[in-house]
């Protein structure tokens, strides 16, 4: 059978190398419970129980590149301070090339400090954030330290991204520098521009990426439809001598308007929108992944509108692998089957929940020859939280614990027959005699068992008192088992042969 064409252009895209010039930001997240005024003032008290510090800015572009498994360089600036040295770590642990983000002892680092606050059972919400940054220009010995490396790796490069947060490392005579070093060894430079009325700064870039109201600031024209998107992108290409401009219009898509009068509209599919943080960064980071791997730029902008719809679907700015994006593409899979993750994605999307407050649950078994017992606990576990992951033993492992004859049912069509069933979240298949390395990843608030076990003697029972997991046994339903229905069956076969 024939991949779609969308898919089919996903799965040309290669490894594309991309440098991202920009505003590189830190993070940082404490969370905790906001239950009260505080005496002293009317302000709320949070009870600090967390802390995350994540990538921002253009350093959340790269980021997101190497999700989409790009080879990335940034190139930028960080002050002489542990948010620097913190940053470049985070950076580094990712995959990043740092060389090329330079320390200015004369700056702190850019720092966005956000607190979140829980209030019972409704999602956290961010209560506060304090801005740490120096936005004036950076100084000319940096513009020709930055451009003195770029120009050294040029030919290294399939694409160039700049990140304009107008925190000052994104001057005029750097991206003029920049631009035309791009132009004369026919290297394609994207630009997520700063907000503000002049755009002058980005003349010659191959693409300029503005959502509605940049657009509306940087062309005078109102944005009320998206015909009028198309007014303001073609101004803009004019103006500013651009190949193409994409105006991204939230609810309504993206539209492609390029220099020579043409224009297109990519209507955006209806999603429940959690945070719309980190949308336009997912937006760039997709368009340089597939432009730089040669992908034409109409399938280009239909991937990175995917891609968008998936972000905001996350609490926060979260990373969207390759794997989430192919899964979202592939229309051959029934919606249920999308529930089926990997233990590598499992970790991730367990985080995900936590930071929306969600109760994740967690139940395993081998599920051979689905039966209403195992629907009646599942249910149960499943009333116990936001999330139920069920862990799947794999036909290797079934059959280490049941015998040669088992499973009667193949993994593949067990796990698809679990996440068919609307009180079941996610199915992960593991091949190890006991979910333990699973449970440690996925880190769950209920951990369920049914049957008659000691607490102390389940499998991942530390993990949970680690970190104050709770364990939950439940009752299995009576006269329902696989091996009884087994036996059922054998027992009516032989009396219709013997029948016969």
């Amino acid at each position: 059978m024939s991949l779609p064409p969308l898919l089919q252009a996903f799965k040309s895209m290669h490894s594309a190398k991309v440098l991202v010039l920009g505003d590189m930001i830190l993070d940082r997240y404490t969370y905790g419970n906001a239950q009260r005024i505080s005496q002293e003032s009317p302000v709320i008290v949070l009870h600090a129980d967390d802390q995350e510090l994540r990538l921002g800015g253009a350093a959340n572009v790269c980021n997101m590149l190497r999700g989409l498994d790009c080879h990335v360089v940034a190139a930028g600036v960080h002050g002489r301070d542990e948010s620097g040295t913190q940053m470049v770590e985070l950076a580094q642990q990712s995959g990043i090339d740092t060389r090329l983000i330079a320390c200015d002892a004369s700056r702190p680092t850019t720092l966005k400090e956000r607190f979140v606050g829980r209030a019972g059972s409704r999602h956290p919400s961010q209560i506060l954030r304090v801005d740490h940054e120096k936005t004036d220009a950076i100084g000319e010995w940096l513009v020709e330290k930055i451009y003195a490396g770029i120009e050294n790796q040029i030919e290294d490069f399939d694409v160039i991204l700049i990140s304009d947060y107008a925190k000052g490392v994104c001057t005029p005579k750097l991206l003029k520098l920049v631009i035309e070093l791009a132009q004369q060894h026919n290297i394609p430079t994207l630009v997520d521009p700063m907000r503000g009325h002049d755009y002058e700064r980005y003349r010659g870039a191959t693409l300029l990426k503005a959502n509605r109201i940049e657009t509306e600031l940087a062309s005078g024209v109102s944005l009320k439809t998206v015909a009028d998107a198309s007014v303001a992108g073609s101004q803009l290409c004019q103006q500013l001598d651009l190949q193409d401009v994409i105006v991204t219009l939230d609810r309504d898509g993206m539209a492609l308007v390029s220099r020579d009068g043409t224009s297109s509209h990519f209507p955006t599919q209806a999603r429940s929108v959690y945070d719309i943080t980190g949308a336009g960064d997912m937006v760039l980071a997709m368009l340089g992944a597939c432009l730089g791997s040669g992908l034409d730029r109409e399938n280009s902008v239909r991937l990175a509108n995917v891609a968008a719809g998936l972000e905001v679907e996350k609490s926060g700015v979260a990373v969207i692998p390759l794997a989430e994006i192919e899964a979202e593409l592939r229309t051959d899979l029934l919606p249920g089957q999308k529930k089926i993750v990997t233990h590598q994605q499992i970790a991730a999307i367990a985080e995900e929940h936590r930071r929306r407050g969600e109760k994740i649950v967690f139940t395993n078994g081998c599920f051979d020859l689905l039966h209403f017992g195992h629907v009646s606990n599942l249910t149960e576990s499943s009333n116990m939280g936001e999330v139920l992951i069920v862990g799947l033993n794999s036909d290797d492992s079934v059959s280490k614990l049941k015998g040669p004859t088992r499973p009667v049912i193949s993994e593949t069509e067990r796990s698809s027959m679990l996440a068919a069933l609307s009180c079941v979240d996610y199915v992960v298949v593991f091949g190890e005699d006991t979910p333990y390395d699973l449970i440690k990843a996925i880190r769950p608030d209920i951990l369920v068992k049914g049957g008659h076990y000691v607490p102390e003697e389940i499998p991942g029972y530390d993990i949970l008192q680690e970190y104050g997991g709770e364990i939950r046994l439940i009752d299995i339903v009576g006269g329902f088992s696989t091996t009884d229905i087994i036996q059922k069956v054998a027992a009516n076969e032989t009396i219709r042969r013997t029948a016969a």
